[in-house]
């Protein structure tokens, strides 16, 4: 396994923002998993923790379903079938609008990212059928134990999303923080007609994302590479006068 990114230390820090720092750091998107369960009372506490997340109006928009057992064996295999008949190709069917494209800098890093994975998995360049195996596996869950789907308030809008982005963020913090790892799935949101009609999600819910979770592979392919972060010059401008 590689190791995390290294952040380093300042002047400012403290004990606690050391903990934050280190956690950020050791956390990826994890593509492999031990078939082991997470047990039942830490995915609780993981829970319990994420439900202090901040929100608009505190009016803490996301109703999450989560899989244990064999009923992420149902879900997998029934999601699984469905996207591939479905095929790659068709179009997303997401609750939220797709990105229009990627372009410039963000074209680039999703490019990077890409090829990050497909190089430590195998598939080479313009190999479309291998790229399109390994796209599938976001279906599979990419064997991890668990999955949690997240939901908001049809009513509430862009503005439930934002929360429910932030209830994410700190799920993938504290999951580290429980020695478990995590990965956000957009590409389970984008057949969100089936994922509503599985698991009954009212018409009045918006499907965000999928979070698949457990205990990381360290040996498998897909583990092995950590994506960059941009530097602060590329991202923040200062307003002094």
């Amino acid at each position: 396994m590689p190791q995390g990114r290294t952040i380093a230390s300042s002047p400012v820090d403290t004990a606690e923002t050391r903990v934050i720092a280190d956690l950020l750091g050791d956390r990826f998107s994890c593509r492999g998993y031990r078939p082991d369960p997470v047990p039942h009372e830490v995915i609780e506490r993981l829970l319990a923790l994420s439900q202090l997340t901040a929100s608009w109006c505190n009016s803490q928009p996301w109703q999450v379903i989560v899989t244990e057992g064999q009923g992420t064996e149902r879900f997998r295999q029934a999601l699984f079938d469905h996207a591939s008949r479905a095929g790659l190709e068709a179009e997303a069917q997401s609750d939220f609008p797709y990105p229009v494209r990627y372009a410039g800098i963000y074209k680039d890093r999703r490019r990077e990212c890409g090829w990050q994975l497909y190089e430590c998995v195998g598939v080479s360049f313009g190999d479309r059928e291998a790229s399109a195996r390994q796209s599938l596996e976001n279906f599979r869950f990419f064997g991890a134990p668990h999955v949690a789907i997240v939901t908001s308030e049809d009513d509430l809008g862009v503005y439930g999303a934002i929360d429910c982005g932030a209830y994410v963020g700190n799920f993938l913090l504290i999951a580290e923080s429980l020695g478990i790892s995590a990965i956000p799935q957009a590409a389970l949101a984008h057949h969100s007609p089936f994922v509503r009609q599985y698991f009954g999600v009212p018409e009045n819910r918006r499907i965000v994302c999928g979070m698949s979770f457990g205990y990381a592979d360290p040996d498998h392919p897909a583990n092995q590479f950590r994506t960059k972060r941009a530097p602060l010059d590329e991202v923040v401008t200062w307003i002094t006068d």
